[in-house]
């Protein structure tokens, strides 16, 4: 039997891959965690990295934390230990430098589901699964960032019945934002983030930064964000490129 895993490999110059491997459903345990944290500390230091992938091998994406470890714990304060190595990863790739996109096949529950709002797109196959799974342990779950991303309706909907919704169900509420062939997916995935690892860098990342922030701290943040990256010489680049009538070069500076 294989040591479950978080494969990392790249996909072309400038964007990276994660997958997470521990069938059947990709539980993302303690070890697990610890791995995929890792691996985005590596890759936030590594420049060159402009977007990441983050999926699941198996035909699922992930089906959040491992509740045999939870129920193995020892005490209640190793059980909020654990809780809280979760939270980590998911305020990690939130504020992970690059953007990075959820490609998500199979079951998405849980905090599988959580994984996948923490990233900045998700899209999806035909056979992908979303549970909020919270309310079916007796814990909670995406209470905060589902509403978030597709409105208090349609999350409440999710939340408080804990029933699975399909690929296309998704795509209707803006849970994802496209849905392919389950053997389209991967293809699908890489071509969006070598899309994105072409555009300017600094200016992504200042997006990514921006968009993320509440709309009050964001119209504060903008300015001084556009002062910086007016000053760019990506910015001075794509203006060359413009007149030279040629693809500009961005290199992050």
């Amino acid at each position: 039997m294989r040591e479950s895993t978080i494969h990392l490999s790249p996909l072309g110059p400038h964007a990276a891959l994660l997958e997470i491997d521990n069938p059947p459903a990709n539980a993302l345990g303690s070890r697990l965690r610890h791995l995929l944290l890792g691996h985005l500390d590596a890759l936030a230091g590594d420049l060159a990295i402009r977007a990441v992938v983050l999926t699941g091998r198996g035909g699922a994406f992930c089906s959040g934390d491992d509740l045999k470890e939870q129920e193995a714990a020892r005490g209640l304060d190793a059980r909020k230990i654990l809780l809280g190595e979760f939270a980590t990863v998911l305020e990690r790739i939130e504020t992970f430098r690059a953007p990075v996109i959820a490609a998500i096949d199979g079951w998405c529950m849980g905090g599988g589901l959580e994984l996948a709002l923490a990233c900045d797109i998700r899209i999806a196959s035909t056979a992908a699964k979303f549970v909020c799974a919270g309310v079916n342990v007796g814990l909670m779950a995406s209470a905060w960032r589902l509403p978030r991303a597709i409105g208090m309706a349609r999350a409440k909907h999710m939340l408080l019945a804990g029933l699975p919704q399909d690929a296309v169900t998704a795509e209707r509420f803006g849970l994802v934002t496209e849905v392919h062939a389950p053997d389209a997916l991967p293809a699908a995935a890489r071509a969006l983030a070598e899309r994105i690892a072409t555009r300017a860098p600094l200016s992504v990342e200042a997006t990514k930064r921006i968009a993320s922030l509440p709309p009050e701290q964001g119209a504060v943040a903008a300015g001084g964000e556009m002062n910086a990256l007016v000053q760019s010489a990506d910015h001075a680049e794509a203006l060359a490129a413009f007149r030279g009538k040629r693809v500009p070069k961005f290199e992050r500076r």
